[in-house]
């Protein structure tokens, strides 16, 4: 059978068997990085919560006098807000910590899946997810360097997007603007270019920009419809992963003021937390093996193309050969 890039929804399908058929292993490889993962978000959680209690919890009333023919509360005479118990240099400390964990458990599922395709598995479930993270530990270092080559300018053009640049005149407005709406465009099609480095890096041991350039040859000639299905991918995880997050908010705004009234809220707060944050490095993994079947469906298209290329010189000399032979 000729190679090719199959649908979106048929490298999904196949994601679902892969990590099905060896739950056990991606689960006991991602248990720790799940874990730390859901402590660093859970500063977030208990601010949430502590603004919460300041509304429902018992004895906490808010009391003010205000003249009827104001239209509106003077400042003096409003509640308080309540202040968080995480500053913002705290949370946002946290949340690299988790971006960090996140590319962690991305780079374990793709030792797990390669150690899988390759036989190389240990015995028990415990004893392969130990090998995976003395695989890991190797592979940190090159990994990260990998990571930051491919994120640096799509990192650099979200981190302006929410810059807000007032100037006098007009046209540079309009040049400002013109230029942050093409470093997005570029980031972005450079994110698409590199998509695959980290699994150049991880099932063909290439380093460091090498590892940049694998990726974009694999999609050299068949970059839109591969791009397509990496859109796909990207906007499927993003939808889930929004309709999940809402969910567990809504739990917390929920569960969280009946936990506290019950003497619970501890527990409550540190299972919502721990779930929201399982969903999602399970939905990371679950596209992570489906960008494996598209990266192996890419390197048979990239070998057959050399083949084609390597066999038509030769198939173009043996027709000259004979021509000149006939005459």
């Amino acid at each position: 059978m000729q190679p090719r890039l199959k649908g979106s929804f048929i490298y999904l399908a196949n994601a679902v068997n892969d990590l099905l058929g060896n739950w056990r292993t991606f689960a006991l490889a991602l248990a720790p990085a799940v874990v730390l993962a859901a402590l660093c978000l859970l500063p977030e959680a208990i601010n949430l919560q502590h603004q919460l209690a300041r509304h429902f919890a018992p004895g906490v009333r808010s009391v003010a006098m205000v003249p009827a023919q104001a239209p509106y509360p003077p400042a003096a005479a409003a509640a308080p807000a309540a202040a968080p118990l995480f500053g913002p240099w705290t949370m946002r400390l946290f949340k690299a910590a988790f971006v960090v964990l996140t590319l962690a458990g991305n780079l374990l599922v793709l030792i797990v899946i390669r150690r899988l395709q390759e036989n190389q598995s240990e015995a028990g479930s415990l004893s392969e997810a130990l090998a995976v993270y003395r695989e890991a530990v190797t592979k940190i270092p090159a990994y990260a360097w990998v990571v930051i080559l491919q994120l640096a300018i799509p990192s650099l053009a979200f981190a302006l997007l929410p810059i807000d640049i007032v100037v006098g005149q007009w046209w540079l407005a309009a040049l400002i603007y013109l230029a942050m709406v093409t470093l997005m465009v570029f980031g972005a099609l450079l994110y698409l270019w590199l998509y695959f480095a980290p699994y150049a890096l991880i099932f063909d041991n290439q380093h460091s920009f090498h590892a940049l350039l694998y990726s974009r040859d694999l999609l050299r000639k068949r970059f839109f419809r591969a791009a397509t299905r990496i859109v796909v991918f990207l906007a499927v995880w993003s939808g889930y992963n929004s309709w999940a997050a809402i969910f567990f908010v809504a739990v917390s705004l929920i569960v969280g003021p009946v936990a506290m009234l019950t003497g619970l809220s501890g527990t409550a707060l540190m299972a919502i937390d721990l779930a929201a944050v399982t969903v999602n490095f399970a939905t990371n993994a679950f596209f992570t093996a489906a960008g494996v079947r598209m990266y192996q469906d890419l390197k048979m298209l990239a070998a057959a193309g050399a083949a084609a290329a390597a066999t038509q010189p030769a198939a173009v000399a043996n027709l000259s050969a004979g021509a000149n032979a006939s005459g």
